[in-house]
C-alpha cells in the first residue's frame, strides 16, 4: 500500500475519459482537477433543473403544485456541500465493469459508468453535459468493492484509491494495488485519520469509511428486518441511517409511496444525526421519537419505576383488548325497519349470529362497528328478495343508515373512545380487576392505578407510558398506517408496549433495529433481542452484531468494559481498532474547580469536549461554569470553534460523542438509578462517549465494579 501522497505520490493508471489535466501532470493535480470538473458539472446539473419551465406540462395547479415540489426537492438534492469532499475514492477496474454491475435504482436502465474502467466514488452521481459520469454514487452496485475488495479477494479491482482532504479542499491521496501479489496488504493511513478525525457540530456520515462488515449491513435487501447489537463506536447509528440511504437509493419508487421513518431515544439525539442523511442527497426521511409517535394526549405525568414497568409489560395489550371488547353487547331484541308501507324484521338471534361472526374474525373493532350496520342490512335484502323484490346496493346503503339499523348498532357495537378507555382503566378499580383477571396481579393492578382519578381525558396528567396505552388501544379501534421501512435506534430502552408501537407503524414493510444490549438504562429495558423482536412483530430478523470498534480508543472502550459482566454477561466486549489509544486519566477531585479545570485541559485540544454528570450535579456545575465565565453548549446544540463544550446530563448522554469526555462523580450516576444494573449501564454509556480521550474526576470512591 503506498503512503499519503501529495504531489510526488505514486504514479497512477491513465486518467478516466473526460478526466481534466494533462499526460504530464501528476496524480494529485490530476484529481483536483477532476473534483474542480465534477463541481462544475454538478452546478451545471442544478441550473438545468432550476431552468425547466412547467408552464406547459402541467394540466392544473395541483400538478403544477406537485411538479414544483418535486423540482425544489431536487434542487435542494443537487446542492453542493463546500467542505464535504464530492468523491472521496476511485476504483480502477481491471475489465469494464458489465451492464448488470452497473445498473442503478430499481427499474433504472443500467447507466452510462459501465464504459468505464476508472470510476471515482462519492456521495452522489454526477455527470457531464453528455452524459457520462465523472462521479458514481456509493449505493451503485458497481461501488461495492470500494468497501469489500481486498488482497485476498480483489473483485476484479487493480486499484483502491483513497483520498484525504482539508475541509473541501484535496490534499492527499493513498494507493493499494489489489491484484498485484508484490505488494503486501496493510492499514490505510487515510482511513485511520479519517476515523480518528475530531469531531464538531452534529453527527457526519460515514460513506468514506463503511467497513465491509458494516457494508453487508447497508445493502441488504428491503425485504428483510435487521437486528445490529454493537457496543459503544461500532458504528451502528451510522450503518442504521446509510442504510435508509442505500433503500432509498435501491427502492426508491416503492418508498416514495409507503415512506420511511427513522426512530430515535430523544430530541438531543435526532438533532445530533439529522445532518447525515441530508448529506448524502436524502432529504425526505422522517424523523421522530416513540414518544413522537403516540402524541395523542399532552404528556404532563410521570411514572414511579414500578408502576412504567406494569404498564409498559405485553399483558397490558390483552387488558386493553379485553376492555375494548367489552363494550359489544349481545342483542335482546329483533331490529324492525319500516320501508314504506313494509316492515322487515331481523330477530335477535340472528344478530347475535352476525356480532359473534365479526367478533370471530379478530378485526379492528371501528371496522367491525362499520361492517356491522351493513350485514343487517343484507340480512333485510335477503327477506325482501325471498318476498318478490329485486333491491340493488343503493337499497342496501340505504337500510343500512336506517334509524333503527343506526339505533342497534350503537346499543350493539357502540363507538370506544380509546383515551376515555384508559382513563376509566387507570381510574377505576372494578373495571381493571374484570379485564385484568389473570393477567395482572392485585399488587400490580394497585401499582398503575392513579391514587387521584382525573375527571376528564383533558385534565388528567397522562404519563409516556399511559400514552403509549392510548396507542394500543387506538389500534385496536383503527389500523395503524404502515410505513415500508422503519429504522429504530437504542432499542435496547424501550418496553414491550414500545416495540408494539413501533411495530404497527411497519407491519406491512420491514425495520432495521439498532441497539446495545448492554446500554439498556430502564427498568424495563431489553433483555434479550429475540423478546424485543418477537414485541416488533418481527420474530423472523436476521440478529448482526458489530464488534470492532472504530470510535471509542482502546484505553477507553478497556476500562468501561470492566462493567459488562454486571450488566450484560456474555455479550462480547468492542475491540477497538484504532492505532492510537487515546487518553485516559482519573482524577480525584476536591470540588468543582477540579472538575473545570480538567475542561480546560481537554478543550487545550482540537474538537469538542463533553462535560457529563448525573443530572442532580448538573445545575451546581451550570452554576460553577456560569461563575467561571466558560461558555457552554446544552446537548444537541451544534458546536462551533468558540463554543467547544456541551454539559450534558446522563440521562441524555446515549447516543451522543465528543472527541473529549470529562465524566463528574461516576458514583453519582449510579446511585441517581432505581437499581445498581441500570445505574452501572448508564454509567457505561456515559464512559463511553470519548472519542479521543477520557478523564474521570471524582471527590467519592469509584463504584468496585470498576476494580
Amino acid at each position: 500500500m503506498s503512503s499519503p501522497s501529495g504531489p510526488s505520490g505514486p504514479s497512477v493508471p491513465p486518467a478516466a475519459p473526460g478526466t481534466p489535466g494533462t499526460p504530464g501532470s501528476d496524480p494529485l493535480t490530476r484529481e483536483r482537477a477532476h473534483l474542480a470538473a465534477s463541481r462544475s458539472a454538478l452546478r451545471a446539473m442544478r441550473e438545468d433543473v432550476q431552468a425547466l419551465d412547467i408552464k406547459d406540462v402541467t394540466a392544473n395547479w395541483v400538478n403544477a403544485a406537485a411538479l414544483t415540489h418535486q423540482i425544489e426537492e431536487r434542487i435542494k438534492a443537487l446542492a453542493d456541500l463546500s467542505d464535504t469532499p464530492l468523491f472521496f475514492g476511485r476504483l480502477d477496474y481491471l475489465h469494464s465493469p458489465g451492464a448488470e454491475q452497473a445498473e442503478g435504482a430499481e427499474g433504472e436502465r443500467p447507466q452510462p459508468e459501465a464504459a468505464y474502467q476508472t470510476l471515482h466514488i462519492g456521495r452522489r452521481h454526477v455527470h457531464d453535459t453528455d452524459g457520462d459520469p465523472m462521479v458514481i454514487d456509493w449505493r451503485a452496485p458497481v461501488s461495492q468493492p470500494f468497501y469489500r475488495a481486498s488482497k485476498q479477494d480483489p473483485q476484479d479491482i487493480a486499484l483502491r484509491r483513497r483520498f484525504g482532504y482539508t475541509g473541501g479542499d484535496l490534499t492527499a491521496y493513498e494507493d493499494e494495488h489489489l491484484s498485484d501479489p508484490a505488494e503486501a496488504a496493510g492499514t490505510s493511513r487515510l482511513l485511520q485519520q479519517e476515523i480518528e478525525r475530531p469531531r464538531v457540530g452534529p453527527m457526519r456520515d460515514i460513506v468514506a469509511t463503511i467497513q465491509p462488515e458494516q457494508d453487508e449491513i447497508v445493502r441488504s435487501g428491503l425485504a428483510a428486518s435487521l437486528c445490529v447489537q454493537g457496543g459503544p463506536g461500532t458504528g451502528k447509528t451510522a450503518v442504521g441511517l446509510h442504510r435508509v440511504a442505500f433503500l432509498l437509493y435501491a427502492h426508491r419508487d416503492r418508498l416514495a409511496r409507503t415512506g420511511t421513518l427513522v426512530i430515535g431515544p430523544n430530541r438531543s439525539f435526532l438533532r445530533y444525526i439529522e445532518q447525515v442523511l441530508p448529506a448524502l442527497g436524502e432529504l425526505e426521511v422522517r424523523q421522530a421519537t416513540v414518544d413522537d409517535l403516540v402524541a395523542h394526549v399532552e404528556v404532563r405525568g410521570t411514572d414511579g419505576a414500578a408502576a412504567a414497568v406494569v404498564k409498559g409489560d405485553a399483558r397490558m395489550a390483552e387488558v386493553l383488548r379485553r376492555a375494548v371488547y367489552s363494550h359489544v353487547t349481545m342483542p335482546t331484541e329483533p331490529v324492525v325497519v319500516v320501508r314504506g308501507s313494509r316492515r322487515w324484521r331481523v330477530p335477535a338471534y340472528e344478530l347475535e349470529e352476525l356480532v359473534r361472526e365479526l367478533l370471530d374474525r379478530d378485526i379492528r373493532y371501528g371496522a367491525a362497528a362499520e361492517a356491522l350496520p351493513q350485514r343487517i342490512a343484507h340480512a333485510v335484502l335477503v327477506q325482501m328478495e325471498r318476498s318478490g323484490e329485486a333491491p340493488d346496493d343503493r337499497v342496501q346503503d340505504s337500510v343500512a343508515r336506517n334509524a333503527a339499523v343506526k339505533a342497534a348498532v350503537k346499543t350493539l357495537w357502540p363507538p370506544v373512545d380509546p383515551a376515555k378507555l384508559v382513563l376509566r382503566l387507570l381510574s377505576d378499580p372494578d373495571f381493571l380487576a374484570a379485564h385484568a383477571e389473570g393477567l395482572l396481579d392485585e399488587a400490580e393492578q394497585k401499582e398503575i392505578l392513579w391514587s387521584r382519578p382525573a375527571r376528564s381525558v383533558k385534565s388528567a396528567k397522562w404519563s409516556a407510558a399511559d400514552a403509549v396505552l392510548i396507542d394500543e388501544a387506538t389500534d385496536l379501534v383503527r389500523r395503524t398506517h404502515s410505513l415500508g421501512h422503519v429504522v429504530l435506534d437504542e432499542a435496547q430502552d424501550l418496553s414491550p408496549m414500545q416495540y408494539r408501537a413501533v411495530g404497527r407503524r411497519c407491519t406491512t414493510g420491514s425495520a432495521t433495529v439498532l441497539g446495545d444490549l448492554a446500554q439498556g438504562t430502564t427498568p424495563w429495558a431489553t433483555r434479550s433481542w429475540q423478546e424485543a423482536l418477537t414485541h416488533l412483530g418481527k420474530p423472523e430478523a436476521l440478529v448482526e452484531e458489530l464488534t470492532a470498534g472504530f470510535r471509542v480508543p482502546t484505553d477507553v472502550i478497556g476500562y468501561a468494559s470492566r462493567l459488562l459482566p454486571h450488566i450484560a454477561p456474555g455479550l462480547t466486549p468492542v475491540a477497538s481498532v484504532r492505532e492510537n489509544p487515546g487518553t485516559f486519566e482519573i482524577r480525584r477531585a476536591t470540588g468543582d474547580a477540579d472538575v473545570l479545570a480538567a475542561c480546560r485541559d481537554a478543550l487545550a485540544h482540537e474538537g469538542s469536549t463533553g462535560l457529563i454528570a448525573a443530572d442532580t450535579r448538573v445545575p451546581a456545575l451550570t452554576e460553577a461554569l456560569d461563575a467561571a465565565g466558560l461558555p457552554y453548549l446544552s446537548p444537541g446544540e451544534e458546536t462551533t470553534p468558540d463554543v467547544r463544550l456541551t454539559l450534558v446530563p446522563a440521562s441524555l448522554a446515549k447516543g451522543l460523542e465528543y472527541d473529549y469526555v470529562v465524566l463528574d462523580e461516576p458514583t453519582a450516576i449510579v446511585d441517581a438509578e432505581p437499581d445498581d444494573r441500570t445505574g452501572l449501564r448508564r454509567l457505561y454509556v456515559c464512559l463511553t462517549r470519548a472519542v479521543s480521550g477520557l478523564t474521570i474526576t471524582h471527590a467519592t470512591e469509584l463504584p468496585p465494579q470498576l476494580g
